[in-house]
């Protein structure tokens, strides 16, 4: 158990002076969604009025509804940062030595995962913070029960980006992966619109918004801002998780995806 715990710190302490020497990682993350809360969230309550009506049938501003999806896009974003590093690792050498280390390959993606979860979890906050600043002000049970919610949902978007590094080869090739896989899943979300918004569109994109993780990552994460209970999102997020972590496994064995890689 102490060697367990060791990994742990030892990974964690190396993402975490990763992070703390890149400071323009920090605030971009917190830009980021800031630019989208000020000024994207104005245009649209223009357009769409000073209010919305989502599933749980009370009135809120269009800022309050897109807070959380904010919340998501800093987790997501991050979540593809760290696996950045991981194609980096896998380029300089590093991934091969952590790999064939004597703890369990699991185990080592695994707290590389919680090292990359601690660091959105900080972000995140950091930006409910200023949007409270900002007037956005939520009920302070959610500031506690978003705490797990962020766990699970860091968890499932660090494992997606961790079987997509498994599949990179090269550094260069990981951006465009990046904006293939981040904004389709942003946009095709609920994140800045509900559901039966979209379904007045497309039945067709509500149906997709519908199966996309990310969709109930974002649901579990507003949910729990408003201290309500959302089961099924918490089932599919961690579903998801076991997917993707799981197929990072197989990506990342040191038998087949290091030695594809060599072969390429």
């Amino acid at each position: 158990m102490n060697a367990y715990l060791t990994a742990l710190l030892a990974i964690v302490r190396r993402e975490a002076s990763r992070f703390v020497s890149q400071r323009s990682r920090f605030f971009s993350a917190l830009v980021r969604p800031l630019v989208w809360l000020v000024i994207f969230a104005a245009g649209f309550r223009a357009a769409l009025g000073v209010s919305i009506i989502p599933p749980y049938q009370t009135y809120i501003t269009y800022e309050v509804y897109i807070l959380p999806g904010l919340c998501g896009m800093i987790q997501l974003f991050n979540g593809m940062q760290s696996s950045l590093s991981l194609v980096y690792d896998q380029e300089m050498g590093s991934m091969r030595l952590l790999l064939t280390s004597p703890m369990p390959r699991w185990w080592l993606l695994f707290c590389k995962l919680l090292a990359g979860v601690a660091v959105s979890i900080l972000q995140v906050y950091a930006f409910l913070g200023i949007a409270a600043l900002y007037g956005i002000i939520l009920p302070w049970e959610g500031y506690l029960l978003v705490f797990p919610a962020l766990i699970v949902s860091g968890l499932m978007l660090g494992a997606l980006g961790l079987f997509i590094s498994s599949t990179v080869k090269q550094l260069e090739n990981f951006a465009g992966v990046m904006n293939f896989v981040i904004f389709p899943m942003f946009f095709l979300s609920s994140a800045l619109y509900p559901l039966w918004k979209m379904a007045e569109s497309s039945e067709l994109l509500r149906d997709i918004c519908a199966w996309n993780p990310f969709t109930h990552a974002v649901e579990l994460i507003r949910f729990s801002l408003y201290v309500t209970p959302n089961l099924w999102a918490l089932v599919v997020v961690a579903g998801c998780f076991l997917l993707f972590f799981c197929s990072a496994l197989v990506g990342y064995d040191p038998a087949r995806g290091l030695q594809r890689r060599s072969k390429g």
